[in-house]
């Protein structure tokens, strides 16, 4: 059997842009991507802890350094710029490796920088 676990997290996040008028998707600085393990397009759940809204999008690059976490086309009416929001990758591992498995943890601060302390796995 297969287990889905978590991978790869950028935790609080806060949206810099909400844009209803582009085609989809959340756009993440590059550097915070790479970071976490997140790939281009990969499939992400963001969970906004402003509003309690969940949703399931893909990733795409924002320009590296830029700090940029935006939420574009239908995911921009479920949060807006401000709000705090955890954004989690995960992958599908047999069970018997699935505990072994230690997730990327990006933790946020000012400005969508890397905050200092214990990221990475845990």
């Amino acid at each position: 059997m297969l287990v889905s676990v978590l991978r790869g997290k950028l935790h609080r996040a806060v949206v810099t842009v909400a844009d209803p008028d582009y085609e989809g998707s959340i756009s993440i600085d590059a550097d915070l991507l790479a970071a976490a393990g997140i790939y281009h397009y990969e499939k992400v759940l963001v969970a906004n802890v402003t509003n309690g809204e969940r949703l399931e999008t893909y990733a795409i690059p924002a320009p590296a350094g830029s700090g940029e976490v935006g939420l574009n086309g239908a995911a921009a009416m479920l949060g807006r710029p401000g709000h705090v929001v955890i954004i989690m990758a995960f992958g599908l591992v047999p069970e018997a490796e699935a505990a072994a498995v230690r997730p990327r943890i990006v933790l946020l601060g000012p400005n969508n920088r890397i905050a200092p302390g214990p990221a990475a796995p845990l």
